[in-house]
C-alpha cells in the first residue's frame, strides 16, 4: 500500500506541467486530484508520527491541526475563489463519506469472513453523540434562516458564534477521548512505536503541506471550468470528487484496520473523521471566510442537511449494539449509493 501511494506523488510534476501547458480542465482536475491523495496520506502519517513524540495532549492538537489539513487547505482556497457552495458541498461529502462510504466498506471487508465483529459500544456511542450535537450545529441556523426575516448580517453573526461553540465542544471532546476516558478508545491502540525521525516527520508535514497548497490551488482553479465543461453542478463536484480526494488515504487505513478485526479503531477513523470535518474544519472556515470579500455561512441546502441528518441516524443505528457485520456495511454502502446519486441528479 505503501508503495502504491509513494507511485502517485509522479503526479506532481505532472500535474505542473498539465498546468503550464494549459491542457483540458478535467485533465487538470484529475491529475491534481491524483497528486493530493498520496500529499493527504503522507500529512496524516507525519502527523501520527509526531504524536508519538509529544503525547496525547499536544498530539491531540496536532492532529486537530493537520488531521484533516488537506479538506482545510483546499476549503481555503475555494473560498478564496468564491466557490462557498463547492466548500458546503465538501463539508457535507466528508462527512457522509466517512459515515457512510468508509465506515461501509471498513464493516463489509472486516466483517465478510466473520459472523460478527464486536467493539466498545460506549466509546462508539459517545463518538455518536457529538455527531447528533454536530447536526444541531449545522441545522439551527439553516432552520433560524427559514423562520425568520433577519439580513445576512445576523445569519453570519449566528454562524460565527455557533462556530466558535462546536470548535470549543470538539477540544471538549478531544480532552475526553485523550484524557478523562482514554480507557475506552485505547484497546486496539495499544502502545506504538515511532517509525520515522522527529525531525523527518515534522519536514515530511511541511514539504506535504505546501504541495498540497500547490495542487489545491490548482485543483479548485479547475473546477469552474469543469462545470461548464461536463455539465456537473458545484454541488456534486464538492459532495464526492472534492470529499473523496482528501479522504482516501483515511478510506485504506479503517479498511485496513478493519480487515485485521480492529473495528474500535476503524470506528475512530471513520467516526471520529466525520466528527473533526463538522466540529473542527467547518467551523474554521466560516472563521477563516471573515478574512475574504464573500463569507461563509453554516447555513447549508436543504438536502445537504437531510443527506447528513440521516447519515448520522443510520450510523448511530448500526453501531449502537456495539456489534457489526458484513450486511450492514452493505446497507451503508447502499445509503452512500442513493445519495450520490441524488446529489448527481440535483440540479
Amino acid at each position: 500500500m505503501n508503495k502504491f501511494f509513494l507511485s502517485l506523488l509522479i503526479f506532481i510534476p505532472i500535474t505542473f506541467l498539465a498546468k503550464y501547458y494549459q491542457v483540458s480542465s478535467i485533465l487538470i482536475f484529475s491529475l491534481s486530484a491524483l497528486a493530493i491523495i498520496p500529499l493527504a496520506k503522507y500529512i496524516g502519517e507525519a502527523t501520527e508520527e509526531l504524536t508519538v513524540y509529544t503525547g496525547p495532549g499536544l498530539g491531540g492538537l496536532l492532529n486537530a491541526t493537520f488531521g484533516n489539513a488537506t479538506e482545510l487547505i483546499i476549503g481555503i482556497f475555494a473560498l478564496q475563489a468564491g466557490l462557498i457552495e463547492v466548500v458546503k458541498a465538501s463539508i457535507t461529502g466528508s462527512i457522509i463519506g466517512n459515515l457512510l462510504l468508509v465506515l461501509g466498506m471498513a464493516i463489509f471487508f472486516g466483517g465478510r469472513k466473520r459472523e460478527k465483529q464486536v467493539f466498545n459500544s460506549t466509546a462508539a456511542k459517545a463518538s455518536g453523540s457529538i455527531l447528533l450535537l454536530a447536526v444541531v450545529a449545522l441545522v439551527i441556523p439553516a432552520f433560524f434562516m427559514i423562520t425568520s426575516e433577519t439580513g445576512s448580517f445576523v445569519i453570519e453573526k449566528l454562524s460565527v458564534t455557533v462556530s466558535v461553540l462546536m470548535i470549543l465542544a470538539y477540544f471538549a471532546n478531544l480532552l475526553f477521548s485523550l484524557k478523562t476516558h482514554a480507557h475506552l478508545y485505547s484497546k486496539d491502540v495499544g502502545s506504538v512505536e515511532a517509525k520515522w525521525s522527529k525531525s523527518k516527520s515534522i519536514i515530511i508535514l511541511l514539504i506535504s503541506t505546501i504541495a498540497v497548497a500547490f495542487m489545491s490551488e490548482i485543483l479548485v482553479g479547475s473546477i469552474e471550468p469543469l462545470v461548464v465543461r461536463l455539465g456537473w453542478t458545484e454541488l456534486f463536484i464538492g459532495v464526492i470528487f472534492v470529499a473523496i480526494i482528501g479522504n482516501a488515504a483515511e478510506h485504506a487505513s479503517a479498511i485496513t484496520v478493519a480487515m485485521k478485526n480492529k473495528m474500535d479503531l476503524a470506528i475512530q477513523v471513520s467516526i471520529g473523521s466525520a466528527t473533526q470535518i463538522a466540529m473542527f474544519v467547518a467551523p474554521v472556515l466560516v472563521l477563516s471566510s471573515l478574512f475574504f470579500k464573500e463569507q461563509m455561512s453554516l447555513v447549508f441546502n436543504t438536502f445537504e442537511l437531510v443527506a447528513i441528518v440521516f447519515s448520522v441516524f443510520i450510523v448511530n443505528s448500526i453501531i449502537e449494539d456495539g456489534e457489526s457485520n458484513w450486511f450492514e456495511g452493505i446497507q451503508l454502502l447502499m445509503a452512500y449509493v442513493i445519495m450520490a446519486v441524488a446529489f448527481f441528479l440535483h440540479p
